[in-house]
């Protein structure tokens, strides 16, 4: 899957055209526009992209923003060196949980902690994962039962939570597997909250009871986390040789311990803290959340279902897939990858220019917010005909619509696309094909708004009623 996947081939390039920005609706000095996309902001930037076009200028509190949307422009920005556009630091509760990770370094220092994380999720290491991936998914379906309830979004969490922390830190953490879910859970309700609100301007020695939730949350996660980070510590220096231990035990934290940069220095314990927390909650989160709405879009879609049985069927004939079995999913990665376009968890995306900034050949002021949307880009009919349908189909390799480069992006896209991309994609089909080969998720056929926090989630719960797959549902009524 991704922009160059096998299912659609290489992406349609898509040439960039002039920059020509015009200024949006008028907003309320100082707070600019901060009430209007608080209170619905993927409405606020549906309603600039369709009433302005794909550059408007508008401001959240004191700091002039430019909204783009065009694929072109969106791509420049994404490809963009570090010495034209920087990160933009969302808010002081996301630095809390994430720390001076490579998710928000710069410069040197985000190329020497890149360079040591790459390597702990490249697709040789992903393939040594997928075994936990369909085990702890297998493990979830043997809980549940023909007829019973489930709560969609808490089976998804736990069962994306038990993979990371196996793959993570090698090993499920027992009873504080829920303890350190519930406080991941806490830190992300208050990061979206900022970023919604009043919060994200508050200086950071206030402390409203959000922010105190927050810090607890954060001191469990920690707790544990070093805890961890010692332990490991000390078995790598047992063995003497860090990357031995690496083979020895193949988890992600014990590489991010051996991990070693150019002159041979180690990550120190905080960025190790840094880099697991971080992946944690980018592995667990979002994942966990693309699966959910996949499920509540297959729901909806008897047809997409049916294709999907059929494709699990001929594929893996009963038996729980592997890794090499993920190439031919297609149908399955299909179903992911449109859930992700309607449903993208990562759905803006926001960069600051810097002095001799330009996009599409026009000057950008420096200091100014660059925002792109993956939400809005990903539902634009121009690049995707019926474009609020679920139509895995699109992306069949002899569609006739071809995507353009950049309208499909939740991973990002440049120098910083998500390091934890390809096993996010694996994850996801492979739970996925676990799941659905076993049991329909049936929801009630209604349309379930997102709630744009940290990631893009159901705003209400969605309740299921299991069905094994080999059960006829029952006469309505």
């Amino acid at each position: 899957m991704g922009p160059n996947s096998h299912t659609r081939g290489v992406p349609l390039p898509v040439s960039t055209p002039p920059l020509n920005p015009v200024r949006g609706p008028r907003g309320l000095p100082p707070l600019g526009h901060l009430f209007a996309f608080g209170k619905d902001p993927l409405g606020f930037l549906t309603r600039l992209r369709d009433d302005f076009g794909d550059a408007v200028t508008w401001s959240l509190g004191p700091r002039r923003s430019l909204f783009i949307s065009h694929p072109g422009h969106i791509r420049e920005l994404l490809a963009a060196r570090e010495d034209t556009y920087e990160i933009l630091e969302i808010g002081w509760a996301f630095r809390q949980i994430t720390g001076q990770s490579v998710i928000l370094s710069k410069g040197d220092d985000w190329r020497r902690k890149r360079s040591l994380v790459q390597p702990t999720v490249r697709p040789r290491q992903v393939r040594s994962y997928a075994d936990a991936m369909v085990e702890c998914a297998g493990a979830a379906a043997d809980g549940w039962r023909d007829g019973g309830r489930i709560d969609v979004r808490r089976e998804m969490a736990l069962i994306t939570q038990r993979i990371v922390l196996r793959t993570l830190f090698g090993n499920d953490l027992g009873q504080q597997t829920d303890a350190l879910g519930d406080a991941m859970d806490v830190a992300e309700q208050a990061v979206g909250a900022e970023l919604r609100g009043i919060g994200l301007f508050l200086p950071a020695w206030v402390r409203t009871p959000s922010r105190r939730r927050l810090l607890a949350a954060v001191a469990t996660i920690d707790g544990e986390v070093h805890r961890l980070i010692g332990e490991r510590r000390d078995r790598t220096g047992a063995v003497g040789d860090p990357a031995h231990a690496a083979e020895e035990r193949d988890d992600l934290l014990t590489r991010l311990l051996a991990a070693r940069d150019e002159e041979g220095r180690p990550l120190s314990p905080k960025e190790v803290r840094n880099e697991a927390v971080t992946l944690w909650a980018a592995g667990h989160e979002t994942t966990s959340t693309a699966l959910t709405w996949a499920f509540h879009l297959l729901a909806r879609a008897p047809e997409a279902r049916a294709r999907l049985e059929a494709e699990l069927q001929e594929v893996l004939a009963g038996r729980p897939p592997a890794i090499d079995d993920y190439e031919r999913l297609t149908w399955t990665q299909q179903i992911i990858k449109e859930a992700m376009r309607l449903y993208p968890p990562v759905w803006l995306i926001p960069a600051v220019a810097r002095e001799g900034a330009t996009l599409g050949g026009t000057r950008i002021p420096a200091g100014t917010i660059v925002w792109c949307s993956t939400w809005t880009t990903h539902r634009d009919p121009r690049w995707f005909p019926e474009p609020d349908r679920f139509r895995p189909e699109r992306w069949d390799a002899d569609a006739p619509d071809v995507v353009p480069d950049h309208a499909w992006y939740p991973f990002g896209g440049g120098p910083r696309t998500c390091l934890g991309a390809r096993f996010a994609q694996v994850e996801a089909a492979l739970v996925l094909a676990t799941l659905a080969q076993r049991f329909h998720l049936d929801l009630p056929d209604a349309e379930v708004p997102p709630r744009a926090g940290l990631l893009l989630q159901p705003a209400t719960p969605l309740h299921a009623t299991l069905r094994g797959v080999n059960r006829q549902p029952a006469p309505a009524g």
